[in-house]
């Protein structure tokens, strides 16, 4: 196993290449999510127990209860996003013709597979730095950060969340050498 960055690591064997990217931020960070996930499951818990204490017609209610839907639906995301940063990675593996990518936690995540013969334009994403929404995708607080990406039977597929510029460059050439030893 080759250390590849202080989070990447990669196995290269006869017949398969693989690819581990841990999805560490740092301590700072991960107490601060983890902070933010306690905090906004008190603040549901508060609003639970104020709605049982109102009275059954009061309207108040209906309004806790809608809240209550997007709290649990931002409880569910902010909730994945720590375990990510705490024991998330990203596995991506070269063996027999297909590229498989995996974006474990804990042990658990669905795989995807990619034939290679069917991979195209495989390469650094063109990120626009300035936009709100790539600050927001490469922030501690969502699963994201992608820097690869191909196209695959004509859909998209990004791949290298967390990686550094300089990590997503390197790693799309080890990629493709990969890859071109699958065609062959």
């Amino acid at each position: 196993m080759e250390q590849f960055s202080a989070h990447v690591s990669i196995d290269r064997r006869e017949g398969r290449t693989s690819v581990v990217i841990m999805a560490r931020a740092s301590l700072t960070q991960r107490i601060l999510l983890l902070g933010w996930l306690l905090a906004w499951l008190a603040a549901g818990i508060v609003v639970i127990v104020e709605r049982t204490r109102l009275p059954d017609g009061d309207p108040v209610r209906q309004f806790m209860l809608a809240f209550l839907a997007f709290w649990a639906y931002f409880l569910v995301v902010i909730g994945r996003a720590a375990l990510w940063r705490w024991k998330g990675v990203e596995l991506w593996r070269v063996k027999d013709g297909v590229l498989t990518i995996k974006d474990s936690i804990l042990g658990y995540g669905r795989a995807s597979n990619y034939f290679a013969d069917n991979i195209q334009q495989l390469g650094l994403l063109k990120l626009d730095r300035t936009s709100w929404k790539a600050q927001w995708n490469d922030s501690v607080w969502v699963i994201g950060g992608e820097r690869l990406g191909f196209e695959h039977l004509g859909r998209k597929v990004v791949l290298g969340k967390g990686l550094t510029d300089e990590e997503a460059r390197r790693l799309a050439i080890v990629l493709r050498d990969a890859l071109r030893k699958e065609r062959t």
